[in-house]
């Protein structure tokens, strides 16, 4: 099969690009720096059906297509600024964070090369080396804690050798060797729906949400109660505290109400107290006290019929 001529192949690649943005309302934007070809293709595999990759071969085509593609969708022009460097995109219309745990999974352990960004943070730990004495002078340019064990420089204690997004150096380059990092596609930004976002508010989950805006209601409660500034969440509390001030001023004058007298025949009569909870006690203890006695019925006529049945070796 003859293959497309050069004008065809960026025509069809442009006319892609376009009917992916009307599909497609989510992607990822994503890093492709140091994945080869075959760790590629087993991501296309693994996410088949669930979504499609993009990888740019033409910043500037990609530019075009979305500034042609604006009249009908203004929410693509907050994508130009995110596709410079080796970028690719990743459409779907699946749940972004099932997404992202998929790409997170198809990560291999590779050797950063030096000058490359830091995809995560690398550790070496307290282990030996296998490196002869010759290389001491090599971790003491690192700051790396070493001794040397039956001829073999062993590291004494955890080091961290890169921090995510710093440029890898030489020495660490050659370092990770030691303690490999991990190669894959790296997610950049987040475009959902018109609003693009970093990727680290996908582990935003409901539960932490909650637990933020209910701090955020008992702190706004708390200030309100002290400045004395009713409001929705500051009400509630406001009454109780009234409540217990009323009851409190009942108890030591002779004004009374229902509730009030209920408390003061309870001061009046402390044994109250131990007379309520041997009720409470007996009520729970009245059904297991009954279900024994069943119990031990049936277990009597259990034995009763077994003993029925019983035969001799010559009956």
């Amino acid at each position: 099969m003859p293959r497309e001529d050069r004008v065809t192949c960026k025509s069809n690649y442009f006319l892609k690009i376009i009917q992916l943005l009307d599909d497609y309302p989510k992607c990822f934007i994503m890093g492709a720096d140091n994945v080869s070809s075959k760790q590629m293709q087993q991501i296309r595999m693994s996410l088949q059906g669930k979504a499609v990759v993009l990888m740019i071969k033409n910043n500037a085509m990609m530019r075009k297509a979305i500034r042609e593609h604006l009249e009908k969708n203004r929410a693509l022009e907050k994508l130009p600024p995110h596709t410079r460097g080796n970028v690719g995109f990743m459409f779907t219309k699946e749940d972004l964070t099932e997404i992202r745990d998929m790409l997170l999974t198809n990560k291999v352990p590779a050797a950063t090369q030096a000058g490359a960004l830091a995809p995560c943070e690398v550790t070496a730990h307290a282990q030996n080396t296998g490196l002869g004495p010759e290389k001491t002078s090599f971790f003491q340019v690192l700051g790396i804690n070493t001794k040397i064990s039956r001829g073999i420089i062993e590291i004494l204690s955890d080091v961290q050798l890169i921090k995510t997004g710093n440029k890898v150096g030489a020495g660490e380059a050659t370092l990770l060797n030691i303690s490999p990092s991990v190669s894959g596609l790296i997610i950049r930004q987040v475009f959902d729906n018109g609003s693009i976002y970093n990727p680290e508010v996908l582990d935003i989950t409901e539960q932490i949400l909650r637990s933020h805006f209910l701090e955020g209601v008992r702190n706004v409660a708390a200030v309100c109660l002290q400045i004395g500034e009713p409001t929705v969440t500051s009400v509630p509390h406001s009454i109780i505290n009234g409540s217990k001030r009323v009851l409190a001023l009942s108890v030591e004058t002779d004004y009374t109400f229902p509730l009030a007298e209920k408390v003061k025949a309870f001061l009046a009569d402390p044994s109250a107290f131990a007379a309520a909870a041997p009720v409470a006690a007996a009520t729970t203890a009245a059904p297991a006290a009954a279900a024994a006695p069943a119990k031990a019925k049936a277990k009597e006529e259990s034995e009763e019929s077994d003993e029925d049945v019983r035969f001799g070796l010559f009956d």
